[in-house]
């Protein structure tokens, strides 16, 4: 019998072809095999490597077999001297080309679908044959002074693959349309330094699984308890509120005195109990309709406000959570208008001490017009508040419609923030660790140029 399983399986040795077909297919686009092999090759890449360091992602192994047969068939053509030297200096060009295709075109073929419901698209601007380079060339030695990967030279191989790991993997950075050059230049130190991939303590990373485990605990609580009853479930998107717990430790560390927060229905509950430390028994007695409600009209649990105190690092934090009526993003003037009022009242010229954070949904925030208006009051001087951090959570729903292309018009739900030129990081909400390393980049550090402070972030979950 196990001789008949032998043959008749699918890792039978003549389908070795199809299935290393397969493989490469997965490691180019794992959104191009079926989804049973995509489970099964997730599964290898996740294994420990043989010498006990952490695992990394195999890499296609035709290239390298294509790159060392044009290599050998090079050589016995070897050019002149002067030639050689000329070859070099035109494919250094195309190097800094490659360079910039990736950070302009990067975030279209990140890793940013977590359901893997649409293919990552092909651009050839990513590709070193656009460039009249070939496989051979992957191993040429080349000048890297003008990336941040710490080294001046690099083979071409080495330079593309630190910058797929930046820009193309589970965070999509947009920002080189921004005009000012030093802010451009401080986003590519920060991203290509550390490759987009974050390293945390172990002590960091106990505090993002505490956060993601307790919003995911508070809904599938409120699942089970409350059958039924609206509460607008955050399910997926639960590494927002490890994102927001990142945001107030470091603005508190920072200076930051109060944070005046908008958001409309999608979390409020989980950011009311996880965030601002609502007690829960408030908010069951709410869903129970025990609750005694000081408005004499009364109000639905999921547009109330709330507010506390916040330690950190840097001394007690203000936390205040707007009422938000169902017109979803209505409250975004009336939050920065709180926080201009409060930096009024403090003397707070500069927009240091009272920060605003804005939470929408991906289909209101393209398809409601007090969007567009709210920003385009951002930096004029009898409105502006020093910098909004947008959070956009993707549920990939929408209002009625499951396929992008009936949604927008726009290739991202954040389109329209880059007509102020705000920084756009998406980020898989599948990967919680790049999701708070955002937040930590943004917030925590002093030299970052002071526009920077309307970077959107959009988590796809």
């Amino acid at each position: 019998m196990m001789k008949s399983y032998q043959l008749n399986s699918y890792l039978f040795g003549a389908n070795a072809p199809y299935v290393e077909e397969l493989y490469e297919s997965y490691l180019d686009n794992p959104g191009a095999v079926p989804e049973n092999w995509r489970s099964y090759f997730d599964q290898l890449q996740i294994l420990p490597a043989t010498d006990g360091s952490d695992a990394s992602k195999d890499i296609a192994h035709a290239p390298i077999v294509e790159s060392f047969a044009q290599r050998a068939k090079a050589n016995a053509f070897l050019p002149r001297v002067a030639e050689r030297d000329l070859s070099i200096a035109r494919k250094q060009i195309h190097v800094q080309s490659i360079i910039n295709a990736y950070r302009f075109l990067g975030t279209q073929w990140a890793d940013l679908d977590p359901l893997k419901r649409q293919e990552r698209p092909k651009i050839l601007e990513l590709e070193p044959a656009f460039y009249d380079l070939s496989e051979a060339d992957l191993d040429t030695t080349f000048r890297a002074d003008n990336l941040y990967f710490g080294q001046e030279q690099m083979t071409l191989r080495d330079i593309i693959k630190g910058l797929r790991d930046t820009y193309c993997g589970t965070i999509g950075a947009e920002y080189m349309y921004i005009s000012d050059s030093a802010e451009k230049r401080w986003f590519q130190e920060r991203l290509e330094t550390a490759r987009s991939k974050p390293q945390f303590s172990s002590e960091k990373k106990k505090r993002i699984l505490s956060k993601v485990t307790a919003a995911e605990g508070l809904e599938r609580y409120l699942h089970t308890k409350y059958v039924g009853q609206k509460r607008f479930s955050l399910e997926g998107g639960e590494s927002f509120i490890a994102s927001m717990d990142e945001i107030i430790q470091r603005a508190g560390e920072q200076g930051v005195q109060e944070i005046v927060i908008g958001m409309a229905h999608r979390g409020r509950l989980n950011v009311l109990v996880n965030t601002l430390g609502k007690i829960p028994k408030e908010l069951f007695s709410e869903f129970e309709g025990q609750h005694a409600d000081d408005l004499p009209s009364g109000d639905v649990k999921y547009h109330q406000g709330f507010s506390s105190d916040i330690s950190t690092p840097g001394g007690p934090v203000h936390l205040s959570l707007a009422f938000n009526p169902s017109h979803l993003e209505i409250v975004n003037p009336v939050v920065e208008g709180s926080v201009r009022a409060r930096q009024d009242r403090r003397g707070d010229d500069k927009g240091v001490e009272v920060l605003p954070i804005l939470v929408h949904g991906d289909a209101a925030f393209a398809g409601q017009g007090v969007v567009m208006e709210t920003l385009n009051l951002a930096m004029t001087r009898g409105y502006g508040t020093g910098g909004t951090v947008h959070l956009v959570i993707n549920n990939q729903i929408g209002f009625t419609t499951s396929d992008p292309r009936d949604s927008r018009s726009t290739s991202y739900c954040s389109d329209v923030v880059k007509m102020i030129e705000a920084p756009v990081l998406h980020v898989n909400g599948d990967d919680p660790e790049a999701v708070v390393w955002l937040s930590l980049i943004h917030i925590s550090e002093p030299t970052r140029p002071e526009r920077i402070s309307y970077a959107v972030f959009c988590l796809k979950k």
